[in-house]
């Protein structure tokens, strides 16, 4: 557990950081929420992951082309989550 506690704690500062730098709607605020998602979902934390993972994808789909990869890899990233549900 401390070691999913110790990427929580970077991740969330990495949220932080770009929170405080970047546009609000900047494609690389989306890869701080994906990140901290799916540790949360390794975490077994789904319900948390999930949150995370969707307002990822949403910053993701108003900042880049739906066909981009990065949309793509959020959905697939919820399917996983939402299927542990």
């Amino acid at each position: 557990m401390g070691e999913f506690s110790k990427a929580l704690s970077l991740v969330g500062k990495a949220i932080d950081i770009r929170e405080e730098t970047l546009p609000q709607h900047h494609p690389d605020l989306a890869i701080s929420y994906n990140s901290i998602g799916l540790v949360y979902g390794d975490m077994s934390e789904y319900s948390k992951g999930l949150l995370f993972l969707e307002k990822g994808l949403d910053l993701r789909q108003k900042s880049l082309p739906p066909n981009h990869p990065d949309v793509g890899e959020s959905k697939a990233n919820i399917e996983r989550v939402k299927e542990k549900l």
